[in-house]
């Protein structure tokens, strides 16, 4: 049998000269990464940091760090007179929340992912809103639902629906709805765009092959499209349930946490504590602390609730 030619190892002469080459791609890689490393330090790691120390401290809004004072800002956060009430607020919100977008979203994947006639006006409509900021959507709604100035409670008045001035934000479950509405139609077609996506990268022919099967329409649906949607919606869930437990905005402009304390989210909380009666940041910062270990914890047991679906 002829011998195999046997592979030569690089000669002495050539091991600097590869070592150079791996040394100079590496900084290549890091200087890439480090501007990003920059921001993620700067504006993450350090603000982090920071909050962390005013969690431990005495630290009012106008008088500075006053030293250590572990665990007495936690003990305060947690006791605070809103502070339950907030999370069991914030809590609902999420839920119902992250029902109708993702519900809603889904719903109108399907509507317009086929190619037709009217599908990119539909599209178009749908997306529209999402290009607002949130802020402006909300001073938008504030003005829609004013009794005063606003063309809803006229509108309703004149159709016979209301006797009088409607006030949408005047009870806890108006505040409330009224905010769901301003959301779902802000975000709606956000979390349309992420689930068509998602219905795009399905093959169409499994589902032709389910239909071939005898399948209809509601059967593929459950059986097919669902579980092969199943990163999609994990995703638009993670973003959702976050972006609901970090509620500010909405509330700030159309309620302010009304009526009677309300409609007060967490991150509400947060503010009022901070800049507003009680002007406390090491509590302010306790509540913060706390709101990041919840959002860490929610989203770590989101994440593995989605890895077993998809391994089941």
């Amino acid at each position: 049998m002829p011998a195999k030619p046997s592979v030569r190892p690089p000669a002495r002469s050539t091991r600097p000269a590869i070592v150079a080459v791996a040394r100079r791609r590496a900084l290549h890689g890091w200087a890439y990464a480090a501007p990003t490393a920059v921001l993620v330090v700067g504006l993450f790691l350090l603000p982090v940091l920071l909050v962390g120390q005013m969690s431990l401290s005495d630290w009012p809004l106008l008088s500075g760090n006053q030293g250590i004072n572990a665990p007495q800002n936690y003990l305060d956060a947690l006791g605070h007179r809103y502070f339950w009430d907030s999370v069991v607020f914030t809590v609902k919100y999420t839920v119902i929340a992250t029902v109708l977008l993702i519900g809603l979203g889904l719903g109108l994947a399907l509507l317009v992912q086929e190619s037709s006639r009217w599908s990119a006006v539909l599209r178009t409509s749908i997306l529209v809103p999402s290009a607002l900021g949130l802020a402006s959507a909300s001073l938008l709604f504030y003005a829609l639902y004013s009794p005063q100035v606003g063309p809803l409670s006229p509108l309703l008045q004149r159709l016979g629906l209301a006797d009088g001035p409607v006030t949408f934000l005047g009870t806890p479950d108006s505040a409330l709805w009224s905010t769901v509405f301003l959301v779902v139609w802000r975000f709606a077609g956000f979390y349309m765009l992420l689930l068509m996506v998602g219905l795009q990268g399905i093959p169409h022919e499994v589902i032709e092959a389910a239909r071939m099967d005898g399948a209809n329409r509601w059967q593929t649906f459950v059986s097919v499209t669902l579980p092969l949607l199943r990163p999609s919606l994990a995703l638009c869930t993670v973003l959702c349930v976050t972006g609901s437990l970090l509620a500010f905005d909405q509330f700030y402009i159309l309620t302010k946490g009304g009526p009677d304390n309300s409609t007060l989210t967490v991150v509400q909380l947060v503010y009022n504590v901070a800049f507003q009666g009680q002007n406390d940041l090491g509590v302010a910062a306790a509540l913060s602390i706390v709101v990041l270990v919840v959002l860490v914890v929610v989203n770590v047991a989101q994440m593995r609730a989605m890895r077993t679906s998809q391994e089941d």
